[in-house]
Parts: C-alpha cells; sequence; structure tokens
C-alpha cells in the first residue's frame, strides 16, 4: 500500500511539473503568427547585440539612452514582396512604459534614469520626459527609411528596468518589444512579432576607478579619492593632461574655458573625443573615443583586463549582463578577440563602430557581405542579414531565452530563420541563394 501511494504521488509530480512548464512556455511564448491569415508577416530585430548608457549622468555621459528597432513588412506569396507602402508599423515595451515622470505617468512612481535632468546641460537640447534624442519614447510609430524597405524606429529611450523593478532598480538587460503592422487606411493588424532590444549600464568603471582601486591611488598623493566613480575618472583625466589642455584645445577657445574637466561637470566625452556611436566630430588631433579608451587601458596601464571576453567584460557588459551570447560563443567558443583582436588591436581602428570585422574573416569569402557592416547588409530577396540570423553578438540560437521568441513566433522553433513558408506561399522548388538578388 505504501509504494502504491508513493508510485502515484510520483505521477502525480510528474504531470504537475510537465503541465507548469506548459503553462510556463505558453506563458512566455506568444501563440505562432499565422502570416496566411492575413497575408503578412513582420520580421523584426535591434541593430546590435547590445545597447549600452550611463548609470548616472551628474558628472559625465559616455553614451545617452539610445536604442534601435528595424523592421520589415513582407507580403506573403509564391514570390514573396516587402512592402513599405499602405502598412503602418509600431512598437510598443509591454513592460517599460517609462523612464522619468512626466506626462501620462502617475505622480510618485520611482524614475529608472536621471538622464532628462542633465540633458540639455550636457548635450544643449531640451527633451520631453520619456523621449529620447531622435524623438522616439518607449511606444511609438517607426519611419519608413528614405534609404531603402525597412523601418526603423531610431534613439529610443529605453532602459534597463522594467516597470515592477523601478524601486529595486534590478536590472533586465534583455528587454521586449512588441512590433506590430497595421493597415494604413483600416488600422487592422496584420502581423507582430516579439523582438528584443538589448540594453545595459554594466560598464563595471568601478574595477579600476572606485576609491580604493589601482587606476585611483597609483597616483596618490596628486590625485585623491573623490568618493565617487565618474569623479575620480575626471579627476585622473585632469591629471594625466593638465599640460596638454592648451594645445589640443586651441582651435575650441569655449571648451579651453572649460578646463579642467573636475571644474566644469556634467562633461560630455564627445566634446572633444571623435565618436562615430554619437556621431560627433570631436577636435583635431585628440583620438577617438574608441581609440582613446583602448589605448589607455592597454597591458601596462591596465594588466587585469586580460585579452578575451572576461577581459572586455571590464568594460563591455558584463559578467552579469555577459552580452556576447550568439550561437559562436555559447557552440564554438568564439571569444571577443576572435573576431575583433585584442585591446591593443582594437585601439588601432581606423574608424571604430564603423570599421568592424566582417563575416567572411572566419567564414571565408563565400560569405562576403554587401556592405561592410553585418547590422547594415542584406541578403536573401533582400532581406536583411540581421533579419534571419538576429544582431551582431546575438546571432541564433542565442543563449538568451528572449533572444528566440521571435523565432519561435515565425517558425514554431527558435535558431535561424530557415522555414520557407514563413514568407513563401508554399515551399518553393528553386534552390535556395543567401546571397542578395
Amino acid at each position: 500500500m505504501r509504494k502504491s501511494k508513493l508510485k502515484w504521488i510520483g505521477v502525480a509530480f510528474v504531470i504537475l511539473t510537465v503541465l507548469s512548464i506548459t503553462l510556463y512556455q505558453a506563458d512566455a511564448s506568444p501563440a505562432l503568427n499565422k502570416p496566411q491569415k492575413s497575408g503578412y508577416v513582420v520580421i523584426a530585430w535591434n541593430n546590435l547585440g547590445m545597447h549600452c548608457y550611463n548609470p548616472d549622468f551628474s558628472e559625465m555621459l559616455i553614451l545617452p539612452p539610445y536604442n534601435n528597432l528595424m523592421a520589415q513588412v513582407i507580403k506573403v506569396g509564391e514570390v514573396p514582396q516587402i512592402v513599405t507602402d499602405g502598412v503602418i508599423v509600431e512598437y510598443r515595451f509591454p513592460d517599460n512604459t517609462y523612464s522619468v515622470n512626466g506626462p501620462g505617468i502617475p505622480p510618485g512612481r520611482a524614475e529608472k534614469s536621471n538622464f532628462w535632468k542633465y540633458a540639455q546641460q550636457i548635450l544643449g537640447v531640451r527633451l520631453e520626459p520619456n523621449i529620447g534624442l531622435k524623438g522616439k519614447g518607449l511606444s511609438g510609430t517607426m519611419d519608413k527609411a528614405l534609404d531603402g524597405n525597412y523601418f526603423v524606429a531610431k534613439g529610443i529611450p529605453l532602459t534597463e528596468i522594467l516597470d515592477r523593478d523601478a524601486v529595486t532598480k534590478k536590472p533586465y538587460p534583455f528587454q521586449k518589444a512588441v512590433v506590430t503592422v497595421k493597415d494604413a487606411t483600416k488600422k487592422t493588424v496584420l502581423a507582430s512579432l516579439t523582438v528584443v532590444a538589448p540594453v545595459s549600464t554594466e560598464l563595471r568603471c568601478s574595477n579600476c576607478h572606485s576609491d580604493m582601486m589601482d587606476a585611483t591611488t597609483k597616483y596618490y598623493p596628486d590625485v585623491l579619492p573623490t568618493g565617487k566613480v565618474e569623479t575620480n575618472i575626471l579627476t585622473l583625466h585632469d591629471y594625466l593632461n593638465k599640460d596638454n589642455y592648451a594645445a589640443s584645445l586651441a582651435e575650441r577657445p569655449d571648451l579651453l574655458a572649460k578646463t579642467p574637466l573636475m571644474e566644469n561637470r556634467p562633461v560630455l566625452c564627445a566634446s572633444c573625443h571623435h565618436d562615430n556611436a554619437l556621431n560627433m566630430p570631436g577636435l583635431t588631433g585628440i583620438k577617438d573615443m574608441s581609440n582613446a579608451m583602448h589605448g589607455h587601458h592597454n597591458p601596462d596601464n591596465a594588466p587585469d583586463i586580460t585579452p578575451d571576453t572576461d577581459g572586455c567584460y571590464n568594460c563591455h557588459p558584463g559578467p552579469n549582463t555577459q552580452c556576447l551570447r550568439d550561437t559562436m560563443a555559447q557552440n564554438f567558443s568564439a571569444n571577443c578577440t576572435d573576431c575583433h583582436g585584442d585591446i591593443t588591436v582594437v585601439a588601432t581602428n581606423p574608424d571604430p563602430w564603423l570599421n568592424e570585422p566582417q563575416c567572411s574573416s572566419c567564414h571565408g569569402s563565400g560569405f562576403t557581405t554587401d556592405q561592410p557592416l553585418y547590422q547594415k547588409s542584406q541578403g536573401h530577396g533582400g532581406l536583411y542579414c540581421e533579419a534571419c540570423h538576429d544582431s551582431t553578438h546575438a546571432i541564433a540560437p542565442s543563449r538568451e531565452y528572449n533572444d528566440s521568441i521571435k523565432f519561435i513566433e515565425l517558425q514554431g522553433y527558435d535558431g535561424t530563420l530557415r522555414e520557407c513558408t514563413v514568407c513563401h506561399a508554399s515551399k518553393p522548388t528553386q534552390i535556395f541563394r543567401h546571397a542578395k538578388p
């Protein structure tokens, strides 16, 4: 009798476990899109594997909240067509609806970022609450690209904090956006997709620049701890460059009057350092922001930054976020340095952000992209490479479940979009061609 009871208890436990997993997956994985019902399908993605922004803007700005979403709308047929007319493409973040208090936000909600408090002082622009540098909010309409066959929302001011975690500030790096296509006239929904918008503040400057760490204590007593990582960095910058400011800033007397940095906070790093990420020209003779950062943090100055992914995670998000999550890292042990080279190589990049490794550098000439950057390249049928393979550093299948949701919605399983009938009315008989026609 005792064995019988234990047997049925075990059976019941298994059933409950299966049910709980099924219910969890049903909640976590929205129903599959059925493009044939509406005749349309949308494929959407984020252009980078991770967007970063400062955790605090009261002292300095390296990167602001700025995320991009892209989408292509396809009319299903024997010969599918990418369409940009007659449709509206909208986006929203159901679990992340605000960043600061303002119109439409219930009073008293905990704010997630102080960017809006300092944006005008740093960047010279007055932003409405929860509106980013390109005029987009956390929900809205994507713009039809003037130079292509896609829709885009640039500069979404997304933070890493869900509404439910606004008080605790618990980070959630792999945010989920819902992209919806509507008929421009009837406003009926034609297609939708859940896509990741990655974002993090895990810059980890504290590893070296907190009060008691070596980047601060190395120069004692000339450099004294300030009690804050950002001001430790600015104090050190003033000390190391005190003899260079006058010569470097000769062409900009308005900036020359603002040195040293500690006396003129908050500081915009790209005021002096050219930065392709922010599309800011910087000053002649001063190193690009990426070159300066990677060049200064070389093995001689920062021996703790090892020539592997763990070393990169000292600055790029990070040991907790682990932004490198794609199939090459997870299944083939690829490191950041396998593509980019070590920090000394990155420091010599002649055009950072715009001159990056191509797929062909590892995979051979058969995988040469049609543009210098993977994120801007197109392939089969005019689809962007990232539409089917996903974003840089998140190439499918990713370690993160949220990255897989879009593929599950489109084709029923994770991994590179490979089911022809997502876009084709029936499976083509001709040979698949990967390259752009």
